[in-house]
């Protein structure tokens, strides 16, 4: 299925201008004189599966929804078969409840918990490696003339990273055509509201692209996977468990994408190189993202 996505390129886009992301806070520069910068805002979210709590979260509070449903679905406590029947986001409580038709309990999960890199401390329920078993990535075509092209197009897009730094983001992509921008304090966040977006709106993964500003290890890999998206590209660098992981499972594992330069460590069979590197567009210096560090 492609998605046709509206004029300006993309069906969610980063909101940098929204007050409610950042706040103004004066400090002082190098030189001793005053500086005014954005800095951004984290706030706690509370997700409930049915009656059942689940995590607190440190979030931007962008897509409260979307992060809830696609954290769940990332950690394999939704599964394809529940239905979900109401998500109600409380701004007051700063709590996401997900209901479902059927009970869920999942105490079981929740005693074994394992901390990842992710920034804003990102926590895996259960097994990282449970629910990869027997996970068949499709053998999508990737042509490097839509990486340049995501490459140009996304670090070129006003966002709060540009505003205000210290901040992640991933982005859902179809070809060479962007479509759902998604930033958060943690790039494990980010992820989990594009899964969320994917999930209400019953889109398909076997065509897709997603692109991270961060590093590509084995949380994003897992996550990834967890999707059904066959590729995953980064300007940043990779980690050992994230490669062999990639490996291990046939993702399409790109990173270190600056200019006219990438590398792939896993699942170079799906590319296609139908472009010169040399005829890449690259971006002004102002716009190049810094690596996530």
């Amino acid at each position: 299925m492609t998605i046709q996505a509206p004029e300006r390129g993309y069906l969610i886009a980063p909101s940098p201008e929204n007050p409610r992301l950042t706040r103004r806070v004066e400090g002082v520069d190098q030189n001793g004189e005053i500086s005014n910068i954005a800095v951004v805002e984290e706030r706690p979210l509370t997700i409930f599966l049915n009656s059942q709590e689940i995590v607190t979260a440190m979030t931007i509070g962008d897509y409260p929804e979307y992060l809830a449903l696609g954290f769940l679905k990332n950690q394999g406590m939704l599964l394809p078969d529940d239905q979900v029947t109401r998500v109600d986001f409380d701004e007051d409580l700063e709590t996401v409840v997900v209901r479902t038709a059927v009970e869920t309990s999942h105490e079981e999960k929740l005693k074994k918990k394992t901390r990842t890199s992710g920034c804003a401390v990102g926590t895996v329920f259960g097994d990282m490696m449970e629910g990869l078993e027997g996970v068949t990535l499709p053998q999508a075509e990737l042509r490097t003339s839509w990486l340049y092209a995501l490459a140009h197009q996304i670090n070129r897009t006003p966002s709060l990273y540009l505003e205000a730094g210290a901040i992640h983001g991933t982005v859902l992509c179809q070809q060479d055509q962007p479509l759902v921008y998604m930033e958060d304090v943690g790039r494990h966040n980010a992820v989990d509201k594009i899964a969320g977006w994917m999930l209400s709106e019953n889109v398909p993964a076997d065509d897709k692209i997603l692109y991270t500003t961060g590093r590509l290890t084995s949380e994003m890999v897992i996550k990834t996977a967890m999707m059904g998206i066959p590729v995953l590209a980064s300007r940043s660098g990779f980690t050992a468990w994230g490669v062999e992981i990639a490996r291990e499972i046939g993702l399409t594992l790109i990173g270190r994408m600056r200019g006219q330069r990438f590398v792939c460590l896993s699942g170079d069979a799906r590319l296609v190189r139908d472009m010169n590197p040399a005829d890449a567009p690259v971006e002004e210096k102002k716009h190049r993202r810094k690596s996530a560090e």
